[in-house]
C-alpha cells in the first residue's frame, strides 16, 4: 500500500512521456505513434499543391440530387458585355478586405487589430494579421454563388460593383456605422445575381445578400451556395509538446460540434451531419476562424470535400423558385475574425465551440467565464491567470490540506518505515504485515495523498486549455518582459523558476525508502520541466502560482502538525 501514490506518479510520468515522443514526432513531419488524431500537422505531397481560387470547381450542379459535384460550365456572356476583372480593397475599423470581381469572392482579410508578429517581434513592427490570401503560394478564399439546372451565375462568374460608384468610398469614414457594397453579374442562363455584402463598425461579421434576378422567359430554379477553400499549409503546431486544431468543422443542433481533419478528407473518411436546418460551416485554425452562418430554419446541405489540393467546406441552401420578371433573396452571414467567445455567443448557437476546449469544454466554460470577470477588475489577463489559480486554490484548500496532512504523517514515519524495510528486507510478507500494523497505529492512509490531488487534475486540465485556446492570450502583456502571454517566455525565466517550485514541492514530500526510487523521483520534475521552456508564458505562469500555493499550504500544514520543516535531498552515489 505504501507504494501505490508512487505507482500512480510512475504511470502519471510515463504516460507524459508518451505525449511528449509523439508531439515530438509531429514535429518532425512523423505520424504521431500512440495517439494520432486530425489535428496532427502533415507536409503536404507535390500532388496537393495549392492552386488559385479560380481553379476550384462550384458544388452541386444537379438540384434533384443534391449531391454535391463539379459545375464546370459557367454560362456565357458576349465578350464586349465582360467587366474587367478588377480587385476592390475595403477597410472598416478591425478589417481590411479584398473582393475580387470573379464571383465577389472574399479573396483576402487582414485582421487590423491582431498583429502577424507575436512576443518579441512586435515590439519591432504592427503588421496586421492575413487571415484569408490567395497570394504568396497560399489559399484561403470565402466563395458563394448559385447552382441549377443548367448554367447559372457562380464565384467563377464576372461581376462589377454598382455601389459605392466612388472608390473613395470603400472605407468606412469616422462616424460611420455601415458600409455597403453591391456586386452584379453578367447575365447567365437567364440570371443575374446581385450580391450585397454590408460591414458595420467594429464587426467581424459581414452580411452577405444574395439576389437572384430572373431575366429570361423561362422560370428559374437554383440554389445558393457558400463555401471556404483552403490548401494545408502552416496547418500545424508551432512547438512539439502541444498541438491546436486546423481544418474544416460542421455544426447542427442534431449531430453538434464536427470536426473533420485534412488527413481524414485525403482518406475519404467524411462523416458529417449533410442535411440540417440550423447551424454553420467553418474554417477552424489556432484562435481564428471564418465561418457561414445561414438563418435558422433554412434548410441545407452541408459538404466537405477535397477539389484540385484543396479542402473546402461549405452549404447548399433550400431551392428557390423564381419567375420570369422576379427575383428571391438569399441572405446569409460570413465571420472573419477571432475566436472571442463571447461575440461567437451572440452570432449563433454553438459557435462558440469552434474555441475548442475538448473532452473538458464542462469545466472549461466556467473557468473561462470567470478568468474573463477577473480580468474585467484587474485590467491585466496575466493578474488575472494568478488570481484565478488563487481562487482554485481556495476552492480546494480543504481537500488539499487533508492531502497534505496525510504526506506529513508519511513524512513523519517514514523514518520508521525505512528502518523496517531494511531490518525485514528479507521477510517481505512480515514487512508488508508491519507497514500495514504501522499505517492502522498511526492513522494515516497510503492514499490520502494522491486522491485529493487526482480529484483536481481534471479542473487544472481543463484551465489549461482555457488559456491555451483564448484569444486574447495572444500579445497580451503581463509585466516587463512578457509582452505576450501565448509565446514562451524569451528569456526563460518562467520556465526556470516553475523548475525551481517544482523542486521544492518535490522536497517537501516524503522521500521513498528505495534510493533509486527517491533518484528518479527528483529526476521527474527535471524532465518534466523541459516542456515548460516551449509552453507559452501564460501556462508557466499558472503552474508557478500553483506550485508556490501549494508549497507555502503545506509548508503551514507541516507546522501545524510538528513536522520540520526539511527538505528530503536523495543521495546521488
Amino acid at each position: 500500500m505504501s507504494d501505490i501514490r508512487r505507482s500512480i506518479l510512475w504511470v502519471i510520468f510515463g504516460f507524459s512521456m508518451i505525449l511528449l515522443w509523439d508531439r515530438w514526432q509531429v514535429y518532425n513531419g512523423q505520424p504521431a505513434t500512440f495517439f494520432p488524431s486530425a489535428s496532427s500537422p502533415a507536409r503536404p505531397a507535390a500532388s496537393d499543391a495549392p492552386r488559385r481560387d479560380g481553379d476550384a470547381s462550384v458544388p452541386a450542379a444537379d438540384i434533384a440530387t443534391s449531391t454535391p459535384a463539379n459545375a464546370t460550365a459557367t454560362g456565357a456572356a458576349p465578350a464586349a458585355a465582360l467587366p474587367p476583372r478588377e480587385r476592390h480593397t475595403v477597410r472598416t475599423d478591425v478589417l481590411e478586405l479584398t473582393i475580387d470581381s470573379e464571383g465577389a469572392s472574399l479573396v483576402g482579410a487582414r485582421l487590423l487589430r491582431h498583429a502577424a508578429e507575436t512576443g518579441k517581434a512586435l515590439r519591432q513592427q504592427f503588421t496586421p494579421l492575413q487571415l484569408l490570401t490567395d497570394s504568396d503560394g497560399r489559399t484561403y478564399v470565402a466563395q458563394s454563388g448559385v447552382v441549377g439546372n443548367g448554367a447559372l451565375p457562380t464565384h467563377k462568374t464576372p461581376m462589377r460593383l454598382v455601389e459605392p460608384a466612388d472608390p473613395a468610398a470603400l472605407t468606412l469614414a469616422d462616424g460611420q456605422q455601415t458600409l455597403t457594397l453591391r456586386f452584379e453579374s453578367v447575365p447567365i442562363g437567364g440570371a443575374v445575381l446581385r450580391k450585397t455584402l454590408t460591414l458595420q463598425r467594429g464587426s467581424y461579421a459581414i452580411g452577405v445578400q444574395h439576389e437572384l434576378v430572373n431575366v429570361g422567359q423561362a422560370p428559374l430554379q437554383a440554389r445558393v451556395y457558400q463555401q471556404l477553400l483552403r490548401d494545408r499549409l502552416h496547418a500545424g503546431s508551432e512547438t512539439p509538446f502541444y498541438s491546436t486544431f486546423t481544418g474544416p468543422a460542421v455544426y447542427s443542433d442534431a449531430a453538434k460540434y464536427q470536426k473533420v481533419g485534412f488527413d481524414d478528407i485525403d482518406k475519404g473518411k467524411i462523416d458529417i451531419q449533410t442535411r440540417a436546418s440550423d447551424g454553420y460551416v467553418a474554417m477552424v485554425q489556432h484562435y481564428f476562424v471564418t465561418a457561414w452562418l445561414l438563418p435558422a430554419g433554412v434548410e441545407r446541405e452541408n459538404f466537405v470535400r477535397k477539389v484540385d489540393g484543396l479542402y473546402a467546406v461549405g452549404q447548399i441552401g433550400p431551392t428557390l423558385t423564381v419567375a420570369p420578371g422576379e427575383h428571391a433573396r438569399f441572405d446569409a452571414q460570413l465571420y472573419v475574425g477571432p475566436q472571442e467567445e463571447k461575440v461567437l455567443e451572440a452570432l449563433a448557437p454553438g459557435l462558440e465551440l469552434v474555441k475548442d476546449y475538448g473532452w473538458l469544454t464542462i469545466l472549461a466554460k466556467p473557468l473561462y467565464w470567470l478568468l474573463a470577470k477577473i480580468h474585467a477588475i484587474v485590467g491585466n489577463w496575466g493578474w488575472a491567470i494568478v488570481a484565478l489559480v488563487v481562487l482554485i486554490k481556495a476552492a480546494f484548500y480543504w481537500l488539499n490540506a487533508s492531502a497534505y496532512r496525510s504526506m506529513a504523517k508519511m513524512k513523519a514515519i517514514n523514518p520508521r518505515i525505512m528502518e523496517m524495510r531494511e531490518r525485514l528486507k528479507d521477510k517481505p510478507q512480515l514487512l508488508q504485515q508491519e507497514m500495514m500494523k504501522l499505517y492502522r497505529d498511526e492513522k494515516v492512509n497510503p492514499l490520502g495523498g494522491c486522491l485529493p490531488i487526482l480529484i483536481q487534475i481534471p479542473v487544472f486540465i481543463a484551465l489549461y486549455w482555457v488559456l491555451l485556446a483564448s484569444v486574447e492570450m495572444r500579445n497580451a502583456p503581463w509585466i516587463g518582459w512578457i509582452v505576450d502571454l501565448s509565446s514562451p517566455d524569451p528569456y526563460y525565466v518562467l520556465p526556470l523558476v516553475m523548475t525551481l517550485t517544482t523542486l521544492v514541492q518535490t522536497a517537501l514530500n516524503p522521500l521513498p525508502p528505495d534510493p533509486l526510487q527517491a533518484k528518479l523521483m527528483w529526476l521527474m520534475p527535471l524532465i518534466f520541466s523541459v516542456m515548460f521552456f516551449f509552453f507559452p508564458a501564460g501556462l508557466v505562469l499558472y503552474w508557478i502560482t500553483n506550485n508556490i500555493l501549494t508549497i507555502a499550504q503545506q509548508a503551514v500544514i507541516n507546522h501545524q502538525m510538528g513536522v520540520p520543516l526539511k527538505f528530503n535531498l536523495p543521495t546521488f552515489k
